[in-house]
């Protein structure tokens, strides 16, 4: 699955052991005699990393296949080339699959090239509340509940569910999509409660109750392009195709219908705006449609300009 901008789609986090073990598994890999690395965990670790970025990055057909083996968190079957098993980064074995040390090298290397921060299983625990929502944006289940049980660990549950609900108004669009699922989903009634008190909040108090289905609190005129943005914002922040991210404010309405709605995207002033304009502006099949989001877009800078 492809963004509308061509970026790497989040990917859900992977499961390393600790650095000591990492690094007991460079020293007893098979490396040739230069690539051995001296030295404590972290300079083993980070003599190795430089030495595998070196000779994969002279080979663009073998950094392609090992990057493609980690995204896609499938054995693979078949001939490995050589360079791969003499880093240790798979195992030989059939099915072939990435070691601690593949996945540990790919990560960075992701990281690196695209500057999407891989999750670590387990690495989110001492994360604030608003690190946590951040982190989680691309855990699936049941992964997502087992970083939560682990960052609840040692805390107060009512003060770590009132931190999650304070972190809502400055979350990303699907940071604050994830952390209403957990306050509705993993908290009971005392995540019910802080979803009940923020329903009152301007904008935000319109997300949730979009996001739970909540008919007793519908937007008011000035909240629903905040809302249709903050949505569709957050299929974009995923990696979400642009056919998703159309349908997310069209919901079945004929072009001229969603020509009418998209020209109001402009008066909501959320941040993500421009960049969901943009997908109405290049993809959408109907040129009524676009040609209202370059109209919304005009306007929407012209406000930009007027408020600085």
């Amino acid at each position: 699955m492809r963004s509308n901008d061509d970026t790497l789609p989040l990917q859900p986090p992977i499961r390393l052991p600790a650095e000591a073990t990492l690094a007991a598994a460079v020293r007893a890999a098979p490396l040739a005699a230069e690539l051995r690395p001296e030295g404590g965990d972290a300079e083993v670790l980070a003599f190795w990393a430089d030495a595998c970025r070196e000779r994969l990055a002279g080979d663009e057909v073998l950094l392609l296949r090992f990057i493609r083996m980690f995204l896609s968190r499938e054995p693979v079957t078949g001939d490995v080339p050589a360079p791969l098993t003499g880093l240790g980064l798979v195992r030989r074995e059939e099915p072939v699959t990435l070691t601690w040390l593949g996945l540990w090298v790919a990560r960075g290397i992701v990281a690196e090239t695209t500057g999407q921060e891989i999750p670590v299983m387990g690495s989110l625990a001492d994360s604030d509340a608003a690190g946590l929502l951040h982190g989680l944006r691309a855990y699936p289940e049941p992964e997502r509940g087992e970083e939560l049980a682990g960052w609840l660990a040692g805390r107060d549950r009512d003060g770590a569910v009132a931190d999650l609900a304070a972190a809502l108004a400055g979350a990303s669009p699907l940071a604050r999509a994830v952390g209403v699922e957990l306050l509705a989903t993993e908290f009971g009634a005392e995540g019910a409660r802080e979803l009940d008190r923020l329903l009152e909040e301007f904008r935000l108090g319109a997300v949730i109750a979009a996001r739970l289905g909540r008919e007793d609190r519908p937007p008011a005129p000035d909240e629903i392009a905040w809302v249709l943005v903050d949505m569709a914002a957050a299929l974009l922040e995923f990696g979400g195709e642009t056919g998703e991210v159309v349908e997310s404010i069209s919901m079945g309405m004929d072009p001229a219908e969603q020509a009418g709605t998209v020209a109001v995207l402009a008066f909501g002033d959320h941040p993500q705006t421009e960049r969901v304009l943009r997908v109405f502006i290049d993809h959408h099949p109907d040129e009524r449609v676009s040609a209202a989001a370059r109209k919304a877009l005009r306007r929407l800078r012209g406000l930009a300009d007027l408020r600085a």
